[in-house]
Protein backbone atom coordinates (compact mmCIF):
# COMPACT_ATOMS: atom_id res chain seq x y z
CA UNK A 1 0.00 0.00 0.00
CA UNK A 2 0.85 3.13 -1.16
CA UNK A 3 0.49 5.94 1.34
CA UNK A 4 1.84 9.93 2.65
CA UNK A 5 4.23 8.72 6.03
CA UNK A 6 3.66 11.91 7.64
CA UNK A 7 2.67 15.82 7.93
CA UNK A 8 -0.39 17.14 7.73
CA UNK A 9 -1.41 14.43 5.07
CA UNK A 10 -0.16 11.81 6.96
CA UNK A 11 -2.13 8.05 6.59
CA UNK A 12 -3.49 8.93 3.59
CA UNK A 13 -3.75 6.09 0.99
CA UNK A 14 -2.15 6.68 -2.82
CA UNK A 15 -3.04 5.62 -5.78
CA UNK A 16 -0.43 3.07 -7.78
CA UNK A 17 -0.21 3.36 -11.55
CA UNK A 18 -1.64 0.64 -12.82
CA UNK A 19 0.90 -1.97 -14.47
CA UNK A 20 4.73 -1.95 -14.54
CA UNK A 21 5.48 1.52 -16.06
CA UNK A 22 6.09 2.85 -12.55
CA UNK A 23 8.61 2.05 -9.48
CA UNK A 24 6.88 3.67 -6.19
CA UNK A 25 8.94 4.32 -3.16
CA UNK A 26 8.93 2.34 -0.63
CA UNK A 27 8.26 3.79 3.32
CA UNK A 28 11.79 2.93 4.33
CA UNK A 29 13.50 4.94 1.45
CA UNK A 30 11.03 7.56 1.31
CA UNK A 31 11.44 7.47 5.46
CA UNK A 32 15.05 8.07 4.71
CA UNK A 33 15.38 10.28 2.33
CA UNK A 34 12.93 12.86 4.30
CA UNK A 35 15.08 12.13 7.44
CA UNK A 36 18.12 12.99 5.34
CA UNK A 37 16.80 16.61 4.27
CA UNK A 38 14.74 17.14 7.64
CA UNK A 39 13.83 20.86 8.52
CA UNK A 40 14.85 21.51 4.67
CA UNK A 41 11.87 20.40 3.37
CA UNK A 42 9.56 23.16 4.84
CA UNK A 43 8.92 25.96 2.08
CA UNK A 44 11.30 24.51 -0.41
CA UNK A 45 10.11 24.18 -4.14
CA UNK A 46 10.44 20.52 -5.74
CA UNK A 47 10.34 19.24 -9.28
CA UNK A 48 9.33 15.30 -9.50
CA UNK A 49 11.01 14.74 -12.83
CA UNK A 50 9.38 11.26 -13.46
CA UNK A 51 6.33 12.06 -11.52
CA UNK A 52 4.77 8.67 -11.43
CA UNK A 53 2.34 8.09 -8.46
CA UNK A 54 3.26 11.75 -7.49
CA UNK A 55 4.15 10.14 -3.97
CA UNK A 56 7.60 12.16 -3.21
CA UNK A 57 5.93 15.08 -3.95
CA UNK A 58 3.26 14.41 -2.31
CA UNK A 59 5.36 13.60 0.77
CA UNK A 60 7.12 16.90 0.62
CA UNK A 61 4.16 18.76 0.57
CA UNK A 62 2.34 17.17 3.34
CA UNK A 63 5.69 18.06 5.49
CA UNK A 64 5.57 21.71 4.57
CA UNK A 65 7.17 21.89 1.06
CA UNK A 66 5.82 25.37 -0.39
CA UNK A 67 5.08 23.97 -4.27
CA UNK A 68 6.05 20.73 -6.51
CA UNK A 69 5.93 20.57 -10.26
CA UNK A 70 5.30 16.62 -11.44
CA UNK A 71 6.02 15.48 -14.98
CA UNK A 72 5.22 12.64 -16.50
CA UNK A 73 5.09 11.74 -20.48
CA UNK A 74 2.39 9.21 -19.71
CA UNK A 75 -1.48 10.02 -19.23
CA UNK A 76 -1.74 7.27 -16.90
CA UNK A 77 0.00 8.52 -13.98
CA UNK A 78 -0.78 11.56 -14.58
CA UNK A 79 -4.25 10.87 -13.77
CA UNK A 80 -3.29 8.74 -10.95
CA UNK A 81 -0.90 12.31 -9.60
CA UNK A 82 -3.89 14.34 -10.34
CA UNK A 83 -6.09 11.90 -7.96
CA UNK A 84 -3.34 11.50 -5.61
CA UNK A 85 -2.95 15.48 -5.44
CA UNK A 86 -6.68 16.19 -4.63
CA UNK A 87 -7.05 13.58 -2.03
CA UNK A 88 -4.07 14.99 0.11
CA UNK A 89 -5.49 18.59 -0.27
CA UNK A 90 -2.53 20.10 -2.39
CA UNK A 91 -4.22 20.92 -5.47
CA UNK A 92 -3.13 24.84 -5.26
CA UNK A 93 0.31 23.99 -4.19
CA UNK A 94 1.06 21.85 -7.46
CA UNK A 95 1.19 22.12 -11.37
CA UNK A 96 1.07 18.77 -13.06
CA UNK A 97 2.52 18.89 -16.64
CA UNK A 98 1.85 15.85 -19.35
CA UNK A 99 5.58 16.71 -21.06
CA UNK A 100 9.17 15.05 -21.99
CA UNK A 101 10.87 15.91 -18.78
CA UNK A 102 14.15 15.88 -21.02
CA UNK A 103 12.82 18.46 -23.47
CA UNK A 104 11.61 20.39 -20.26
CA UNK A 105 14.83 20.37 -18.76
CA UNK A 106 16.51 21.97 -21.78
CA UNK A 107 13.99 25.19 -21.92
CA UNK A 108 15.26 27.93 -20.27
CA UNK A 109 14.17 27.63 -16.76
CA UNK A 110 11.02 29.61 -15.82
CA UNK A 111 11.65 29.65 -12.19
CA UNK A 112 14.15 27.35 -9.83
CA UNK A 113 14.01 24.63 -7.45
CA UNK A 114 15.75 23.69 -4.37
CA UNK A 115 14.74 19.68 -4.79
CA UNK A 116 14.91 18.40 -8.66
CA UNK A 117 13.88 14.92 -7.64
CA UNK A 118 14.74 12.22 -10.53
CA UNK A 119 13.34 8.43 -10.39
CA UNK A 120 12.87 7.22 -13.73
CA UNK A 121 12.01 3.53 -14.98
CA UNK A 122 14.91 1.18 -14.12
CA UNK A 123 17.41 0.12 -16.37
CA UNK A 124 17.34 2.71 -19.25
CA UNK A 125 20.02 4.95 -18.35
CA UNK A 126 16.98 7.77 -17.88
CA UNK A 127 18.91 8.99 -15.59
CA UNK A 128 21.61 9.79 -16.21
CA UNK A 129 20.37 11.68 -19.59
CA UNK A 130 18.69 13.45 -16.79
CA UNK A 131 21.27 14.47 -14.39
CA UNK A 132 23.71 15.74 -17.24
CA UNK A 133 20.75 18.01 -18.84
CA UNK A 134 20.05 19.56 -15.72
CA UNK A 135 24.25 19.75 -15.61
CA UNK A 136 24.09 21.82 -18.38
CA UNK A 137 21.32 23.80 -17.54
CA UNK A 138 21.75 24.36 -13.73
CA UNK A 139 19.89 27.67 -13.01
CA UNK A 140 16.89 25.32 -12.46
CA UNK A 141 18.42 24.77 -9.04
CA UNK A 142 18.32 27.43 -6.34
CA UNK A 143 21.70 28.47 -4.82
CA UNK A 144 21.60 25.85 -2.36
CA UNK A 145 19.25 23.20 -4.52
CA UNK A 146 20.21 19.64 -5.06
CA UNK A 147 19.37 17.10 -7.16
CA UNK A 148 18.51 13.69 -6.24
CA UNK A 149 18.61 10.47 -7.41
CA UNK A 150 16.86 7.42 -6.87
CA UNK A 151 18.07 4.55 -9.02
CA UNK A 152 18.66 0.61 -8.51
CA UNK A 153 21.81 0.16 -7.35
CA UNK A 154 23.51 -1.80 -10.32
CA UNK A 155 22.74 0.81 -12.51
CA UNK A 156 24.66 3.29 -10.61
CA UNK A 157 27.85 4.73 -12.41
CA UNK A 158 30.10 7.93 -12.63
CA UNK A 159 28.75 10.68 -14.55
CA UNK A 160 31.13 13.15 -16.44
CA UNK A 161 29.74 16.15 -15.01
CA UNK A 162 30.88 20.00 -14.58
CA UNK A 163 28.56 22.31 -12.43
CA UNK A 164 26.64 19.42 -10.17
CA UNK A 165 28.95 17.57 -7.67
CA UNK A 166 27.80 14.66 -5.80
CA UNK A 167 27.94 15.20 -2.46
CA UNK A 168 25.96 11.98 -0.60
CA UNK A 169 24.90 8.38 -1.80
CA UNK A 170 22.76 6.39 -0.02
CA UNK A 171 21.35 2.48 -0.30
CA UNK A 172 18.37 1.31 0.84
CA UNK A 173 17.90 -2.80 -0.10
CA UNK A 174 17.13 -2.52 -3.73
CA UNK A 175 17.31 1.54 -4.22
CA UNK A 176 20.27 3.87 -4.16
CA UNK A 177 20.02 7.33 -3.29
CA UNK A 178 22.42 10.35 -4.79
CA UNK A 179 22.59 13.71 -3.67
CA UNK A 180 24.20 16.35 -5.92
CA UNK A 181 24.38 20.11 -5.55
CA UNK A 182 26.08 22.78 -7.10
CA UNK A 183 29.97 23.24 -7.73
CA UNK A 184 30.60 26.36 -5.31
CA UNK A 185 32.51 29.20 -7.16
CA UNK A 186 35.79 30.14 -5.17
Amino acid sequence: MLRVIAGTAKGRKLKTVPGDTTRPITDMVKEALFNILSEDVMDSRWWDVFGGTGAVGIEALSRNAQFVRFTDLNRLPIDVMRENVATCGFAKQVEIRRADAFAMLRTKPDTFFDYIYIAPPQYKEMWEEALRIVDDNPTWIGEEGEVIVQIHPRESKDIPIKNLEKIDERKYGSTLLMFYSLIKNL
